[in-house]
Order: C-alpha cells, then sequence, then structure tokens
C-alpha cells in the first residue's frame, strides 16, 4: 500500500509539473508573438522610412520612422486601463485572448499596407493607426501575462516562473530580428524592398493561430476565481484603484521606480544600440543583427538567474542595482562601441573638428520647413562626427572640415571633404572587433535582466488582486512606454540637435539614476507579500 500511495505521488507530481510547464508555455508563447508583432517595425526601420514617408531627407524621414515606432508606446496606457479594466472584471484569461487578437490583426494589416508611392500620404496615417493599435493591444497584455502566470506560480518559485515571461520581450526581439535577417538573406535587396519586408508581418497570422489554440486550453487564475467566488471582484476597478491614496502611492512609486528603469535600460539595450550601430557607426545590417542575436541568446539564462535569485533574497535590491550600473556604465559602453565598432570614426571625431557657420541656427533640428543651416545638420548627424555651430563671417551657410572651408548649400561637396579628412560612410568590415561589440551589447542587455527577471513578481505582489490587473499595468506603460518607447527618438533628436551622438544618452542615464534613487528610498520589498490579499471593503473609496 505503501509503494502504491508513493506511485500515486508520483504521478501526482509529474502531472502538476506538467501541467505548470503547459501553463509557462502557453503565457509565454503569447507574449513572445506580442513582441515579436511589435518589435518587427523596429527590424525594418530604416526600409519603413523609405516605403511610408516622403523622401528628399533621410534625417527626417528616420526621425519619423523611429516617431512612428513611439506612438506604439505612447498609446499603451490607454490599452492597459481598457483591458486592466476587464482582467479585473472578467477574468484575466479572456482578456489577454482579446489582446492577442488584436495585435495579431494590427501586425498583419501592416504586411498589407500599401507604400507612401502608391497612396500618397495615407500611407504613413495609416501605419500610424496600426501602430497604435499594437500599442493599444500590448497594453493589455503584459499586466495580463504577468497577472495570470503569477497566480498561478508557486509562492516560493514566482519571480523564477514568471521571469519565464519576461524572456519573451528578449526572445520576441531576437525572433524580429532572425526573421527579418534569413528573409534579407533569400532575396536580392531590391525584392526585399519592394516585397520582401511585407513576409515577417504576415508570418504573424500563422504565430497567432498556434497562440490562440495554445491559450484557449487554459484555466482561469485561482486568485481570480476565489475573489470571484467570495463576492470580492470590483465592479469599477479604475476607481477602486485610481481612489485610494494607499494604492496611487504604490502606482506612483513604480512609475518612477522600477517601470521608468526598465522603460530606459530597455529602450537603451534593445533599440537604440541596434541604431546607433547601424545608422550612426555604418556597421552593414546583417552583422548588427548576428552581434545582436549573439548578445540577446547569451543573456536570456540570467532572466531565469535574477529571478530565480530574487525567489531568495528579494526583488528590490537585484533591480535597484541593475539601474545604477546601467546609469553608471551606459556612456562608456556606447564609447566602447563606437571604439570597437568603428574605429576610424573615433579617431575622425577626436581629430577633425567640424564646424558650421550660421546664424540663428541652434537648438532643436526644424522637421517642418528647413532652413540651409538645418538641411546641414541633419545631414552631419547622419554621418556620427560631432560638429558645432558658430557664427558666420558672411551670410552665407558654410561648414569647415578641418582647415577647408566648404559651402553649405553643397552636400555632396561636404561629403567629399569628410571623406579626404578621413571619414567613410561605412565601417571597414576588417577593423570591426566583433567580439567587443557583442560583449558590449550583452552587458546592456544584462543590466535588463536585472530589473526586468524579478519585475513581474514584484507588479502582481505590489498590488491587491482585485485592482492588481489595471494597477499594475497603468505605471508599468507609462514608464516602459513613455520613458522607453520615445527614447530612440528623443536621443537621436538630442544628439542632432547638440552636434553630438553621444549628448542624447544623458537622457537614459539621468532617468536610472532617478529610478534608483527613488527605488532605494520608497519601493517596497514585495518577496513575504500575500498576492491573494483584496482591498478592504472599508478602505475602497477616499
Amino acid at each position: 500500500m505503501e509503494l502504491a500511495s508513493s506511485d500515486q505521488m508520483i504521478d501526482h507530481a509529474g502531472t502538476v509539473l506538467t501541467s505548470r510547464l503547459r501553463l509557462v508555455f502557453a503565457s509565454a508563447f503569447g507574449a513572445l508573438l506580442e513582441w515579436y508583432d511589435f518589435y518587427i517595425y523596429a527590424a525594418l526601420a530604416g526600409n519603413l522610412s523609405v516605403l511610408f514617408f516622403a523622401q528628399g531627407n533621410s534625417t527626417i524621414a528616420f526621425l519619423s520612422s523611429l516617431a512612428t515606432f513611439g506612438v506604439g508606446f505612447l498609446v499603451r496606457p490607454i490599452g492597459a486601463l481598457f483591458f486592466g479594466r476587464l482582467g479585473d472584471t472578467i477574468g484575466r484569461k479572456y482578456t489577454f485572448l482579446m489582446t492577442i487578437v488584436l495585435m495579431g490583426a494590427a501586425t498583419i494589416g501592416v504586411g498589407v499596407l500599401p507604400s507612401y508611392a502608391q497612396i500618397g500620404v495615407a500611407a504613413p496615417i495609416l501605419l500610424v493607426l496600426l501602430r497604435l493599435l499594437q500599442g493599444f493591444a500590448l497594453g493589455g497584455e503584459v499586466g495580463g501575462a504577468a497577472t495570470y502566470l503569477a497566480e498561478h506560480a508557486p509562492p516560493k518559485r514566482r519571480g523564477l516562473y514568471t521571469s519565464s515571461l519576461q524572456t519573451t520581450a528578449t526572445l520576441g526581439l531576437l525572433l524580429a530580428i532572425a526573421v527579418v535577417a534569413v528573409i534579407r538573406m533569400s532575396l536580392s535587396p531590391e525584392a526585399f524592398q519592394q516585397w520582401g519586408w511585407r513576409v515577417p508581418f504576415l508570418i504573424s497570422g500563422f504565430l497567432l493561430i498556434v497562440s490562440l489554440r495554445l491559450r484557449l486550453k487554459l484555466a482561469e487564475s485561482p486568485t481570480f476565481q476565489k475573489l470571484e467566488s467570495e463576492g470580492h471582484l470590483s465592479a469599477a476597478p479604475i476607481a477602486r484603484s485610481l481612489g485610494r491614496w494607499e494604492n496611487v502611492k504604490l502606482i506612483l512609486i513604480m512609475l518612477f521606480s522600477s517601470a521608468s528603469g526598465i522603460g530606459v535600460i530597455f529602450g537603451t539595450g534593445h533599440f537604440f544600440s541596434m541604431f546607433f550601430l547601424q545608422y550612426t557607426l555604418k556597421l552593414p545590417p546583417n552583422l548588427v543583427s548576428l552581434y545582436f542575436a549573439i548578445a540577446l541568446v547569451c543573456a536570456v539564462p540570467f532572466y531565469f538567474i535574477f529571478g530565480g535569485l530574487s525567489d531568495r533574497i528579494g526583488r528590490k535590491w537585484i533591480m535597484m542595482i541593475g539601474c545604477l550600473l546601467f546609469s553608471a556604465s551606459v556612456l562608456p559602453i556606447f564609447g566602447g562601441l563606437t571604439h570597437f565598432g568603428n574605429p576610424a570614426l573615433e579617431h575622425f571625431r577626436r581629430t577633425t573638428p567640424v564646424v558650421v557657420h550660421a546664424s540663428q541656427c541652434h537648438g532643436w533640428i526644424n522637421l517642418g520647413a528647413q532652413s540651409e543651416c538645418d538641411r546641414v545638420r541633419s545631414f552631419l548627424t547622419t554621418t556620427g562626427v560631432v560638429y558645432r555651430v558658430e557664427p558666420p563671417s558672411s551670410a552665407v551657410v558654410s561648414v569647415t572640415v578641418g582647415s577647408v572651408s566648404l559651402p553649405g548649400h553643397d552636400i555632396p561637396a561636404i561629403t567629399r571633404g569628410l571623406q579626404q579628412a578621413g571619414w567613410s560612410n561605412h565601417a571597414d568590415p576588417a577593423r570591426i572587433n566583433a567580439a567587443g561589440v557583442v560583449v558590449l551589447m550583452w552587458i546592456l542587455v544584462l543590466f535588463l535582466t536585472m530589473i526586468y527577471g524579478p519585475a513581474a513578481a514584484f507588479m502582481v505582489e505590489l498590488f491587491p488582486a482585485d485592482v492588481r490587473y489595471t494597477s499594475l499595468s497603468l505605471p508599468f506603460h507609462v514608464g516602459a512606454g513613455w520613458f522607453g518607447g520615445m527614447l530612440p527618438l528623443v536621443v537621436a533628436a538630442l544628439g542632432a540637435a547638440s552636434g553630438d551622438i553621444y549628448f542624447g544618452l544623458w537622457y537614459p542615464v539621468g532617468v536610472s539614476a532617478v529610478s534608483f534613487i527613488i527605488g532605494a528610498l520608497a519601493m517596497p520589498e514585495t518577496l513575504r507579500m500575500d498576492i491573494n490579499r483584496y482591498t478592504p471593503a472599508s478602505t475602497r473609496r477616499l
């Protein structure tokens, strides 16, 4: 009898483990799809800037493309409130089924969208609308998946289980890069630009079907079922979430500590580093994708390491140390990327002064009706050189490269002057230190694993169960969406305005430093908090 009982216990344990693994896989695969859908745009930003925006100024077209990428992040808090309310009232499962269908439909829509050459200004307008729809859907996915999985996870392994979900952001980007790279290598540049770029978007349809089949088989969260059976569900989770100072205080703490830190570390390590290597340092796109893919693969295990470690020593200080290390090292890391990726550009920047001689030509570059000075600065920004603006000796705009003066209206002449001084419009493959580039990109993503690995468990534990979906989704998407989503555009625009490609990096440095300070002083440790707690009836309103 004892032997039979032991066998039954072993069978039961095996069934529980299989069920949990299936749960983790289904939750993570759906999240992976949504991140893949969202990141395909980033992987193809250069191509889309040509296809969907008016040409004539490559810097403005590229900044417009980055802005379109960013609007998807800006709308995420609206999706967070909309789907957060549904998740706290009708259930976690059905809500994040809606988000994945919406995301998939928007992504397929981009894949069939006519270009600017075909339908004119309607093309960028429709592209922006589809990006808004993607961001709206993603606003409901992250909070839903994190809440659902954490509420199923064993209490002593919640950080480890939910860290699997956090890997999907990196794996989604990796999948997007891999799919784009394979299609690029399979087609000529002309064919890829003409129709091949659509394929990565259309692949999302197949992934959507697989994800739906997996998620439809999942059961509702046990915590939500308990709330429902005991009559503790909220009919107005937004009002309950924002109507109590105790909850609002937690939202603000999360926003200005972990969420904003995640946003800028995410945006720098996952997006701006790629843009920097490809468009500033002029490394070949396929090499950039390869280096980044290697860095991502090497970083993925650390999500599990830091998530599991947070189950033992706590969430707070792992996350905050990640913010501090990032803030202290991001500027040297990007200097190192220039050193290893394009040493000729590094030497040029150090030895060759570039001066734009023009009056009333400081600050932001005008993206509308551009002056001659704005056009020169736009061009110089794309070269990666450092330049300054000085008053002219005449009314004519001119550019000095070293000791050679060139007419400001003649971009080809400025290009030749830069080349004669030692600048090149591409990085020399023979001088690229691949190992150095990969290690530095890996370090940037490693910082993300420190703060993002324990983040899902931290967010779920921070808020009461009856307003959890709403409460955690809002600050996460304001922080990650607004602070991080607009980061490539903000950093690039600051660099263009200042004449120095590194100047814009003070934005993520400053935000992550503030995140560390606020987190260290105000963020609670959530490791021992009961995730089944709910808002007491006596305190549900102010």
